[in-house]
């Protein structure tokens, strides 16, 4: 029979959850804020300044950055550029840390050393810059797809997430005359799948937030992803400058200015907050089993 709980350690709890809640409330505030925002008028916004719940809700904001091209095409550029650079990233990663998981591996050693140097080290802003020009790929897609194809980290719980599949299913899948790629792509990606889920969302995380690597390679504004976009809104309702960006300038510098800022960071995030909890489930699981092992 369970003893009744101690006054102290009930009282321990609750002081817990309370504290948990208001922390809660507290890191959806600004979430709330920005939504609350985006559907307040401008005269709202420019009385009260704090907004969580409109007085008067207005959709022009929507309405204003939907009116023109400009966004859409910029989404998609985001929605294309989180696809192909999250499979990318995947294929890359798998395709190396299985053969690092294989003990039989000549030079593992120093392969593996050279893969953890780069997380302690970088070549700068400037070389990856002159490298990236010299490639050809400055006004490109390439440029924010190819320079961070693999994660150092992500490539090393990779790997020991492969070595602790058991040996008996490579040593049973060579006698039937299956080669190493079937190895890989019928029995060890399937069986990985958890941490494949995992990885994918931290990549596609990082392509859809992609901004400074924007920033420096694409010029053209019409292959500027939505978060270059957003920056730009910023800017030219600060009154900062146009730039090169004059083409945006008639559709995003009228008024509400505000509001439409707030409607911009609302569509920008929410696919990525709707994609979040069908992954969510694998991140233990994913993670956890390949950062046992060293």
């Amino acid at each position: 029979m369970v003893k009744d709980r101690s006054f102290g350690s009930r009282l321990f709890d609750a002081v817990n959850i309370t504290l948990l809640i208001v922390f809660a409330l507290v890191t959806l505030i600004p979430f709330i804020y920005i939504v609350a925002g985006s559907f307040a008028t401008q005269k709202e916004l420019l009385q009260r300044g704090f907004i969580l719940f409109p007085t008067e809700f207005s959709i022009s904001a929507y309405e204003y950055i939907f009116s023109t091209g400009t966004l859409m095409r910029s989404m998609g550029v985001t929605i294309f550029i989180t696809i192909a650079g999250t499979l990318i990233n995947i294929m890359m990663t798998c395709l190396m840390a299985y053969p690092l998981a294989r003990k039989d591996l000549d030079y593992r050693k120093p392969i593996q050393i050279a893969v953890i140097f780069t997380m302690l080290f970088s070549g700068g802003m400037i070389p990856t810059f002159l490298v990236i020009k010299q490639l050809g790929m400055i006004d490109t897609y390439w440029s924010l797809l190819i320079p961070g194809a693999i994660s150092a980290f992500n490539l090393i719980i990779m790997r020991n997430f492969f070595q602790q599949l058991p040996d008996g299913l490579e040593e049973s899948a060579k006698i039937d005359g299956c080669s190493d790629p079937g190895i890989l792509f019928r029995i060890v990606i399937p069986l990985s799948l958890p941490a494949i889920a995992t990885f994918s969302l931290f990549y596609a995380v990082g392509h859809w937030n992609t901004f400074f690597s924007a920033v420096l390679y694409i010029n053209d504004s019409t292959k500027w992803p939505i978060q270059v976009l957003l920056r730009q809104i910023v800017i030219m309702s600060d009154g900062g400058g146009l730039g090169d960006s004059t083409s945006l300038a008639a559709d995003f510098v009228q008024p509400p200015e505000q509001s439409v800022k707030m409607a911009v960071i609302v569509i920008s995030t929410l696919p990525i907050l709707i994609v979040y909890p069908f992954l969510q489930k694998h991140f233990a699981k994913g993670v956890l089993l390949g950062s046992v092992k060293g």
